[in-house]
């Protein structure tokens, strides 16, 4: 039976490190945007309530996405 270890980040090589922190840059990237565009937008101008999506946003990656997606109206 094959069972995934988890690795500390020290057992991690260099190219590993780097693509989690960029990965996690990309994710923080998201997420500010999404949420200074959430402050900046009027509520008529958002599908749904802006509370509802500033909880969803949080959600990695996904959450950022669907609200850039769905959340805004054009």
């Amino acid at each position: 039976m094959n069972t995934l270890k988890s690795k500390s980040w020290g057992e991690l090589s260099q190219s590993q490190k780097a693509a989690a922190l960029a990965g996690g840059a990309v994710q923080l990237a998201l997420l500010l945007s999404a949420l200074n565009d959430l402050r900046r937008r009027p509520q008529d101008q958002i599908n749904g309530p802006k509370k509802l999506w500033f909880v969803a946003v949080f959600v990695n990656f996904i959450g950022p996405a669907t609200y850039f997606r769905f959340g805004r109206k054009e």
